[in-house]
């Protein structure tokens, strides 16, 4: 059941947005594009995680301007200006960002809280937010053309060595020219890791979290990466649970299709031994047999669509180098036919380079 405060604050954040609404929800995927000038405030701010993360956050060089929490007793918070409200913080400090640091029950006030004061991007790491919550969240986020949200259940966005809003490791991101999206945290860290260790490094990297409702998915960061002038490569993880990364295949495809050097683009799908009817780790990382199409069938319309389909995060900075380098020097012959990884001897590669979370 939703909570009388949550109904009231979707209510006015529908009348809000109808009254100013011009264009579509997928018109804010831009404002995925976070760099160095980013300005980022704090949803729960005063909190303990809240403000061990903005620490960390401000130390990498984010630009953190300041923060919200309910009932404040100071002004200030790790010296920076603190609010009551979100309106009145957004009206003051004009950010660019909100990375939303609050349990799930509350997750949902807040993240509509941000998308009243019309926040351009809302980065919800929270677990445990209640389904109908999130029904409501998104009704109010298609209402509306100005606030896109990442997440929640997620470790957030990054544009390594510029802007860090989540909760990933960041020490081991560096600068480049890899897109990366995913569903687990986990396995993007192990994207991270073999990318940087490359020597391809990050430009964008995006964690869309692992509940059944995120609020940008799979396509939504591809579209984003396709027109990325930093993003060379492009590496898509996936997981068992729902159809996101169908709808990636049919991107992908059409992408391919219509564009005369299409960036190359590697896949993975977790779960291919996972028991049916069963959730692994995230909400929504359950395979239904008979609603949900397996993981094989996900890595195969992937390797259809013309992804190159790997079976371990390790070997994807080796593959995206080899690719990259036929990319770059005009040679498109291995984008013509889905390349087939079933030769890779991803134990051999694992020995020799020592990748992935054999590290």
């Amino acid at each position: 059941m939703l909570s009388s405060r949550l109904r009231l604050a979707a209510a006015s954040a529908e009348r809000l947005v109808q009254n100013t609404h011009v264009g579509t929800y997928e018109d804010t995927i831009r404002n995925l594009r976070i760099n160095d000038q980013t300005r980022v405030i704090y949803q729960g701010f005063t909190g303990g995680v809240a403000t061990k993360n903005a620490q960390d956050t401000i130390a990498y060089g984010t630009k953190v301007v300041g923060g919200v929490t309910k009932d404040p007793r100071a002004n200030t918070h790790l010296d920076l200006p603190l609010f009551g409200s979100m309106k009145k913080a957004a009206e003051e400090l004009r950010p660019d960002v909100s990375a939303v640091f609050v349990r799930g029950s509350l997750a949902a006030e807040a993240i509509i809280d941000a998308i009243k004061a019309e926040v351009p991007l809302i980065v919800s790491v929270a677990e445990h937010v209640p389904i109908h919550d999130m029904l409501r969240v998104h009704e109010v986020l298609r209402t509306q053309s100005k606030s896109r949200l990442v997440g929640p259940n997620c470790p957030g966005i990054i544009a390594p060595e510029q802007c860090r809003v989540g909760i990933m490791p960041y020490k081991q991101y560096t600068r480049g020219c890899v897109g990366i999206v995913s569903k687990s945290g986990t396995l993007s860290y192990e994207a991270v890791g073999s990318t940087s260790r490359a020597g391809l490094g990050q430009s964008l990297v995006v964690g869309m979290g692992g509940d059944m409702i995120p609020g940008t998915t799979l396509a939504d960061a591809l579209k984003l990466f396709f027109e990325h002038d930093e993003t060379k490569g492009i590496i898509v993880i996936g997981e068992i649970g729902g159809e996101a990364e169908l709808e990636a295949a049919d991107l992908i495809q059409n992408y391919r299709k219509n564009t005369s050097k299409p960036k190359p683009i590697i896949a993975m799908v977790a779960g291919q031994t996972s028991p049916q009817d069963k959730i692994m780790g995230h909400a929504g990382a359950i395979y239904r047999a008979g609603v949900d199409p397996t993981a094989r069938e996900k890595a195969a319309a992937l390797q259809k669509a013309g992804a190159v389909v790997v079976p371990h995060p390790g070997v994807m900075g080796s593959i995206m180098e080899k690719l990259l380098a036929s990319y770059q020097s005009g040679n498109f012959e291995y984008m013509k036919q889905p390349k087939k990884t079933g030769s890779i001897d991803v134990e051999a590669m694992i020995k020799k380079d020592r990748l992935g979370i054999y590290d």
